[in-house]
């Protein structure tokens, strides 16, 4: 297993999306919410109605941990607590397109992903 980073990548994913929601239950937030904003990071695939470039650019930007990880951020420097359950939704939902397998995207057309490419 060692050797197939696709299988190491899915695996990383299954850990952010499980830690993410073990971490939101603790937090006794509204899973209305979660179901609500679960899928929202995948609205950023209407980028690809512009082109395949700009869809790609627009898709990774919602879809790294990078994000999520600034606004857990600033949730403690601004000392915003409430703002811990978004960042968490959204980790969960990346973590459950890398565990399903659906990488960042390449330019060239939207099944092309780094999980292909490892």
């Amino acid at each position: 297993m060692l050797t197939r980073p696709s299988w190491l990548l899915r695996g990383e994913g299954a850990v952010w999306l499980v830690a993410s929601v073990v971490l939101y239950r603790q937090m006794h937030a509204s899973w209305g919410l979660f179901a609500l904003l679960f899928l929202a990071p995948d609205l950023f695939m209407l980028g690809y109605l512009a082109n395949v470039r700009v869809g790609a650019a627009v898709y990774n930007f919602a879809h790294t941990l990078l994000l999520p990880g600034l606004l857990l951020g600033i949730s403690v420097v601004a000392a915003r607590p409430q703002l811990v359950s978004y960042a968490l939704i959204w980790i969960a939902h990346i973590g459950i397109d890398r565990l399903l397998g659906f990488g960042l995207k390449y330019p060239t057309r939207f099944k092309d992903t780094h999980l292909q490419h490892v």
